[in-house]
């Protein structure tokens, strides 16, 4: 994992996505190309979405449950806008210019009713809605310009009132399309191309706002001031300009100041805390940016909020500061609640926004146990978490608590970094010292007699906050064990995650304690040990570092003290002995390591030269020079080379020895959990089906090399601790190592092969490169792709989400992986568990982890027909019109398109006998049987490929009978001959009338398609009369098209040529043929249209020579 970088002080706030909608839109059926969202609203209650049919869905934040969904028969809906006073009713424009108020009595529980209808705006596309903030009245805007209102009526304002029908008004047209409306305390706020007006509906008064115009769509909104020491002022507003400025404006328009933030915005973008990728942030991107706001909105605390189709900005107007920007793809709408945001993207996707501080985003983060996201994040915005002020929502136990979750094989980096973070942490002991000094303004206090102080905290102060963390602290550890339990069971049983993290959060205003998400439930045996082994390992680990950094004094080690006076007597020898062991260990592993760093140095340096490191014979001799260092110092020890002494207890020898058999205890962990003797294990492996039990055969046969010993057990840690600068070079030279000799035969004694360097050296390669070398080199060097998954699955074992898998749930294990971002290596070891797991089912569902993982990986892993379903589907999840593209861009490298045909054409498919005679001919309505890939057969056939290709795919299809793709393949390769001879074979006459058939172009192709249908209609009559292929059509169509005749052929060339020219074409053919009286009858209405049609066309010509003269006369 790349070095996570650190954010600038003024950064304190980012944009988090937590929730995933896209459930919630399959579940509304709003991911079809058929239908989309098209624009959204929220309020507190409610989320509102639009759909392309007319549809309104209303979604109940709480839980996200669908309540309602109001049809229209007038169009697609183009707006939608909550009343922010009343949550009952709801305003709909459409696409014709219908505007409908709802109201939606779910508090009476009646039916939802139009309480108001307006056709104001019929023909225009109307492109704003605004509520009144008192009344129930909502304000209209088109592409015209025009801006009207309609009020509704409504039962909750008095007896009578919701039968009173109010007219609708027009309030203004101006002079362009209308961008934005708002409303504020009797104000309506017009944003259009060219100007800004502000209207008062009391008095019917119209300002404009500034003096100068702008072009294009630039908004407009009010600002209110009700917080702080700004409570009673009056609104501001503020309107879009160009250039990235924004006008600030009083309440009566008059304009105060102007915002420039296009030298504010020349500063990277933040990036978006989300599941779905890394965050990333590059320091290097700074430029000014001249941006058109074409929208403004007031969010969340005194922030000014606009976006463009690629980024979300925020902004602090009081001050002039850009709070934030990220870059966000495909944005269309965006509706704001409080500190929410709600995104609508091009392609129909929703996602979930939220604006919060840094710190209190890791603590979702944690709540939530996305533990590497929460500790990028702490990382990036170290500079707020170190702040004593975070130290109440974040706690110095909570982060070495994220710490300790953390894996330290794959985010050793990212362990590092924390740990910095945590040293530079600042009490909150800091924090509060300084408030003591003025717990006047915050608290009042009296002293007893006994000289206590005794402080009156008021409700919401700062010192609430710190006794309720002194009563957290004071609380047993029984209570905390209960509070434990209690969010475990919560967390099972309550499957909303907003209600949750309500109450989590009121929890946390009560002053209950920090509720760690730790299960006390027994452990397997195995895992319980390991972990205990990583603990002792790690403790180990860093009292050798420290021990060897610091400088030895010979006086503490001749200061033993002992409980036996005897043993008092040996501690001067002891700890000579010990001393001099100290002090040769040291300069012998700073020696190893300089020497391992110099060849290191001295083989880098020597593939600086183009010559050395495009010859592979000098390449080599410098790896072999480098091999032979490294063998030496970080190559394996052989068993009782050395005497393991007191300080490597848990050393790398306990480790190889633990890799090596890892296999047989987790046989024996399956075997003791279930509680049967091992003679069932047995018994079962006989029962296996032969193709499972041949695969472990060829498995446990390869687990052991040629002379017969067992393979070196894979080692995923470094024996010993190495230098980040000299891992990183180690790194490059071992992987360059692993590739060369996979693709080139290693002739030197002392070389190693490309198996035993990986298994040998897998902690110091990179995991990415060696996974696409293995995609490579699968098909010659099969145990090389076995060794990189045993290593792959071993360094993810200690992974909290193997827990999750071997329990059996697929969908949580897929949704667990989903919830984080992944590198391919790691998400294939996790997917290789969850295909032993489940099998089939499991590789059905990998298309949703594409293209981290491609069909090559899944190839490698799963069974053929397995991945033929995998593939299937991957293929079939893209739109029609991209499904050819798509699978061209799958074909890495070409050869695939061969290897994928022949698994299609030999998976799920009919037996060769019933396609093919034995003679290799096509039997007679073969083409008809149904093949289970058909789908993806007609695209691998129809893919762009060289002619060699396409001629070896034609004789694929032959052999076995596919026929259909092999008409097709003739066609494409100018064989016309041979696919007018199969579809004579198969008699199928529909294969010549079909948009996709093979119909005649020239009379010489007509005259060979009777002749060879008059050679095979005699063995097609001798098939049918012996039976030949009678009862295996069931598989396929029964009713497979007309026989193919020379008097069926004859009627088609009579209607695209003529009867009589079709008669004369029988004759040059040399064939007697008695036409039935029905074809007969069909030749003859076939002159009479031609006569008649000739006669037709004469006679309109003749009309136009007419006309034509008069005209010249």
């Amino acid at each position: 994992m790349p070095l996570i970088p650190v954010l600038p002080e003024n950064h304190s706030h980012v944009l988090a996505e937590f929730d995933c909608l896209d459930p919630l839109l399959s579940a509304l059926r709003l991911d079809s190309g058929r239908l989309k969202c098209t624009c959204l609203a929220v309020s507190r209650k409610w989320l509102a979405l639009g759909t392309s049919a007319g549809g309104l869905h209303l979604i109940q934040k709480e839980g996200w449950k669908q309540r309602l969904i109001l049809t229209h028969k007038e169009g697609s809906i183009t707006q939608v806008a909550c009343c922010p006073h009343d949550e009952d009713f709801i305003a709909v424009a459409t696409s014709q210019g219908l505007v409908v108020v709802w109201e939606l009595q779910l508090e009476r529980r009646g039916r939802p009713e139009r309480v108001s209808v307006s056709w104001e705006h019929r023909g225009q596309a109307i492109t704003a809605l605004c509520w009144d903030t008192s009344i129930l009245r909502v304000y209209v805007g088109d592409t015209g310009g025009k801006v009207s209102y309609l009020r509704a009526g409504s039962s909750k304002l008095g007896k009578g009132s919701a039968f009173v029908i109010f007219p609708v008004q027009t309030v203004t047209t101006v002079d362009s399309r209308v961008v934005q409306l708002g409303y504020q305390d009797g104000r309506l706020l017009v944003s259009s191309l060219s100007r800004c007006y502000l209207c008062d509906t009391e008095r019917e008064k119209f300002w404009r706002v500034g003096s100068k115009e702008r072009e294009g769509e630039y908004g407009a909104c009010f600002f209110p001031q009700n917080k702080g020491l700004l409570v009673g002022q009056p609104p501001l507003l503020y309107s879009a300009r160009p250039g990235s400025r924004i006008w600030e404006a009083s309440f009566n328009g008059e304009v105060l100041s102007t915002h420039q933030f296009k030298q504010p915005l020349a500063c990277p973008p933040l990036p978006l805390i989300t599941y779905r990728e890394e965050p990333r942030y590059n320091p290097q991107q700074k430029s000014a940016q001249s941006i058109a706001f074409p929208k403004l909105l007031y969010f969340g605390d005194q922030n000014l909020l606009t976006w463009t189709d690629s980024a979300i900005y925020v902004f602090t107007p009081q001050n002039g500061q850009v709070l934030l920007w990220t870059e966000v793809k495909d944005l269309v709408d965006i509706a704001v609640y409080r500190n929410e945001l709600f995104c609508l993207h091009g392609s129909g996707r929703l996602s979930h926004l939220s604006l919060l501080s840094a710190e209190r985003c890791v603590e979702r983060l944690l709540r939530r146990e996305s533990w590497p996201l929460a500790a990028v994040v702490c990382c990036m915005f170290q500079h707020t978490i170190t702040t004593s002020r975070a130290r109440k929502s974040i706690p110095i136990d909570r982060l070495e608590h994220l710490k300790s979750q953390l894996s330290s094989s794959t985010h050793q980096e990212l362990i590092g970094q924390l740990e910095e973070v945590i040293t530079k942490l600042e009490p909150l002991d800091s924090a509060s010292s300084s408030r003591r000094s003025s717990i006047s303004s915050h608290e009042s206090f009296n002293v007893l007699d006994c000289g206590i102080y005794r402080v009156i905290s008021r409700r919401g102060s700062q010192s609430d906050e710190e006794t309720s963390s002194l009563i957290n602290q004071s609380m047993s550890e029984e209570e905390r064990l209960k509070e434990f339990s209690f969010v475990q069971e919560d967390e099972q049983v309550d499957h909303d995650p907003q209600s949750s993290e309500r109450l989590e959060a009121e929890r946390s205003e009560q002053g209950l304690p920090f509720h760690l998400p730790i299960s006390f439930r027994t452990k397997p045996p195995r895992i319980a040990l390991q972990a205990v082994k990583d603990s002792v390992s790690s403790f180990v680990k860093k009292t050798t570092e420290k021990i060897n950094t610091l400088q030895m004094n010979s006086e503490l080690w001749q200061r033993p003290e002992f409980r036996d006076g005897g043993q008092a007597d040996m501690s001067a020898p002891y700890s000579e002995e010990m001393d001099n062991e100290v002090y040769d260990e040291m300069p012998k592993a700073e020696a190893d390591m300089q020497e391992l760093r110099s060849a290191t140095e001295r083989a880098m340096s020597q593939m600086q030269d183009p010559l050395a490191l495009l010859d592979p014979v000098c390449l080599g001799e410098t790896l072999l020079e480098w091999l032979v260092v490294l063998e030496r110092i970080l190559g394996p020890v052989e068993n009782g080379s050395t005497v393991p002494g007191p300080s490597n207890v848990n050393g790398p020898e306990e480790e190889q020895w633990d890799n090596q058999n890892s296999c047989s205890e987790q046989q024996e962990e399956s075997t003791f959990s279930s509680g049967e003797p091992t003679e069932s294990v047995t018994e079962e492996k006989k029962e296996e089906p032969p193709e499972l039990r041949e695969k472990e055969e060829q498995c446990d046969s390869t687990e052991k090399e040629p002379n017969g010993s067992p393979p070196d057990p894979v080692r995923v840690v470094s024996p010993k601790p190495v230098p980040s600068d000299l891992l990183a070079n180690l790194s490059q030279l071992a992987t360059l190592y692993t590739e060369l000799s996979c693709f080139r035969n290693q002739e030197k004694e002392q070389a190693l092969e490309c198996t035993t360097f990986l298994r040998r050296y897998f902690f110091l390669l990179d995991q990415e490169r060696v996974r696409k070398m293995c995609l490579l080199c699968y098909q010659t060097l099969p145990e090389v792709q076995r060794s990189f998954t045993e290593a792959m699955l071993d360094l993810t074992q200690s992974s909290k989400l193997v827990e999750v898998i071997q329990r059996g749930d697929l969908l949580r294990s897929l949704r667990s992986l989903r919830e984080q971002p992944w590198s391919a290596p790691l998400l294939l070891a996790h997917l290789h568990r969850l295909y032993e797991k489940h099998g089939e089912a499991a590789v059905r569902s990998f298309t949703q982890f594409y293209p981290t993982i491609t069909p090559a990986d899944v190839m490698t892993m799963a069974e053929q027909s397995h991945f033929l379903a995998y593939l299937d589907n991957l293929v079939q999840s893209q739109t029609e019109g991209h499904r050819l593209s798509f699978l061209q861009s799958l074909l890495e490298p070409e050869s695939l398109r061969q290897d994928w045909l022949e698994l299609a054409l030999t998976h799920d498919a009919p037996q060769r006998c019933d396609t093919l005679t034995p003679d290799g001919q096509p039997r007679w309505h073969s083409h008809c049987f149904s093949w289970g890939y058909g789908r993806l057969l007609s695209l691998l056939i129809r893919l762009p490929a060289d002619l060699s290709s396409k001629q070896k795919m034609a004789e694929t299809c032959r052999s076995h009978g596919y026929w259909m793709g092999y008409i097709h393949l003739c066609c494409e390769l100018r064989r016309r001959t041979e696919a007018f001879s199969t579809i004579c074979k198969l008699d199928d006459i529909s294969l010549l009338e079909e948009d996709d058939g093979v119909e005649p172009q020239t009379l010489e192709e007509w005259k060979l398609l009777i002749q060879l249908s008059q050679q095979c209609s005699s063995a097609v009559d001798s098939q049918q009369v012996s039976g030949v292929n009678g009862s295996s059509l069931s598989n396929g169509s029964a009713d497979c098209g007309g026989k193919i005749s020379p008097e069926n052929l004859t009627l088609m060339l009579a209607r695209t040529a003529g009867p009589d020219r079709a008669l004369a074409v029988l004759e040059d053919c040399g064939v007697q043929l008695v036409l039935s009286p029905h074809s007969t009858l069909v030749c003859e209405l076939l002159k009479v249209t031609e006569k008649r049609q000739r006669a037709m066309i004469q006679m309109m010509l003749e009309r136009c020579d007419r006309f034509l003269w008069s005209q010249h006369a």
